[in-house]
């Protein structure tokens, strides 16, 4: 018997973009789940789920009250002043609202720390105006009451459809080198296990932040020569771009809002069982 939908109704903001996409489809079985898309792309105008929503035009409070949402996730691009402005509207909904707000941030809030790993109690700190960006969200989260925030932080994410892998092979078919960096160590995760951690994260009610990478640590290099070695037989050329004399690290790895063991991952996983299915 099919399992009955969840009352909760959902809004993923950016749900036609490469992520946002993914979370739409693994939850709107089971939820109330409703996507924004920003271009003039037919599938989703046609798609009753999906509202037309761009960051610089559009203003996000209107279409809030259309959906009325439980739950927001903001997978949004675009303009980062426009960002800034948005997520001060969806905060103040939220906080005159019964909902809340899940925001997909980055590894890129650490990117100031290079000779450590990072956690999710560990002060934010970045040099790139990504990272910033990210920071600057998540600190207005962080002013909410805390059963009304979530901010996941993601390492570099994977899969067989992702631009990522998508990039590496243009690169090998076209005989284009492939930039790796040797002293990077990082961690990943893969498209499929993430919207499964995040689908778990909603239906358990959390709060708070959570690191959804592996558990373990992996150099950029080995990596990437790995998932080439599985794409097929190429001869590949790779670019070694080295940015510091010593490993650095940009990993936000899990420790105190550990997901179940089933939810759990390592690099390998990554690799081995989801890239390239």
């Amino acid at each position: 018997m099919k399992e009955k939908k969840s009352k909760d109704r959902i809004l993923i903001l950016g749900a036609s973009g490469f992520i946002g996409n993914a979370i739409y489809k693994e939850l709107y079985a089971y939820y109330d789940t409703y996507g924004t898309y920003c271009f003039n792309q037919k599938d989703f105008e046609d798609n009753g789920q999906f509202f037309y929503y761009n960051v610089e035009e559009t203003d996000i409070y209107e279409l809030l009250e259309i959906v009325k949402p439980d739950y927001i996730i903001s997978a949004i691009r675009g303009n980062f002043a426009a960002q800034i402005l948005a997520h001060q509207h969806i905060i103040e909904y939220v906080t005159t609202h019964k909902a809340k707000l899940l925001f997909l941030s980055s590894a890129n809030v650490f990117d100031a720390y290079s000779k450590y790993p990072s956690y999710e109690l560990d002060k934010t700190l970045s040099l790139s105006i990504y990272g910033r960006l990210k920071i600057k969200i998540e600190n207005m989260l962080l002013r909410l009451p805390k059963n009304k925030a979530i901010i996941i932080r993601l390492p570099m994410v994977f899969g067989n459809n992702t631009p990522r892998i998508k990039e590496i092979k243009t690169l090998l078919q076209n005989k284009e080198p492939v930039e790796v960096f040797p002293n990077l160590v990082f961690n990943v995760t893969y498209i499929d296990k993430l919207t499964q951690q995040l689908h778990y994260i909603i239906n358990h009610k959390k709060t708070g932040i959570f690191h959804l990478g592996s558990e373990d640590l992996v150099h950029h290099e080995d990596f990437i020569k790995e998932i080439v070695s599985k794409i097929g037989l190429y001869n590949p050329v790779y670019k070694r771009v080295f940015t510091s004399n010593d490993d650095r690290y940009l990993a936000v790895l899990p420790k105190s809002n550990k997901l179940p063991k089933h939810l759990q991952i390592t690099y390998q996983d990554t690799i081995d069982h989801h890239l390239f299915s």
